[in-house]
């Protein structure tokens, strides 16, 4: 930098500039630095538009329980008064949390969970069903163990439902109940060629697909030409 060159006042943005900035930041930022600048900042943190999206990366380094993020992802959900739009969490996501968040969030379209262990196939299924304006639907590293549920998916096509160790019950609620995906990240899941092509079926709008680890799909012949066809994608 020139010496006497002169820096931008941030405190003197106008709000609408400061609110966009804001809202790139994640949860903790703004809680434990952003609101506490000054009263301005303070109110801008406040307004539901800031907590349209709520990251939670990379949280667990700076102290506290899983427990603790969980009240804290809590609190920025309800600072967003039902409009949130996108929500990434890593680690600390449980059943409760997520139903909780599907339940005060009806505009949700962006979810993004991972390496959250304590989230199984049922739980997962549960709180898509409520979340039909998702778009995008990312899980990394969950175990998504623990015994399907028939009751849990959809009744309405039950001769499509199919259940057992590879785990195609998943991908099925998927295709059943969010047909507006546009971006499906399915890391390390057991689904079979039967609940992939249920979800390319029955959701057309699909431009990404991650299938990478997923080592029941076969990925071959006519798969693999629809694939190449249709999106990009990241194979087993």
């Amino acid at each position: 930098m020139n010496q006497g060159q002169e820096y931008p006042n941030w405190l003197e943005l106008p709000p609408e500039l400061t609110s966009s900035i804001l809202i790139r930041l994640g949860v903790m930022e703004i809680l434990e630095s952003a609101q506490k600048v000054c009263r301005s900042w303070r109110r801008i943190c406040k307004e539901p538009l800031t907590w349209s999206k709520i990251d939670m990366r990379n949280v667990g380094h700076m102290g506290g329980s899983s427990h603790e993020l969980e009240k804290i992802c809590r609190h920025a959900v309800d600072r967003s008064q039902g409009g949130l739009v996108e929500i990434e969490i890593w680690h600390f996501a449980t059943h409760d949390l997520l139903n909780y968040i599907a339940d005060s969030s009806s505009k949700l379209r962006s979810l993004k969970l991972a390496m959250c262990y304590l989230i199984e196939n049922e739980g997962l299924i549960e709180v898509i069903a409520k979340l039909p304006l998702l778009e995008v639907l990312e899980v990394s590293y969950c175990s998504l163990s623990g015994e399907p549920l028939e009751s849990i998916v959809p009744s309405s096509c039950p001769n499509q439902m199919t259940f057992g160790e590879n785990c195609d019950d998943v991908a099925l609620a998927i295709a059943e109940t969010l047909p507006g995906l546009t971006r499906l990240q399915l890391f390390g899941n057991r689904l079979t060629n039967v609940g992939l092509n249920a979800i390319l079926d029955r959701c057309p709008n699909l431009e990404y697909l991650d299938l990478r680890q997923c080592i029941n799909v076969d990925i071959v012949g006519d798969m693999e030409r629809r694939l190449r066809e249709d999106q990009s994608f990241e194979t087993p």
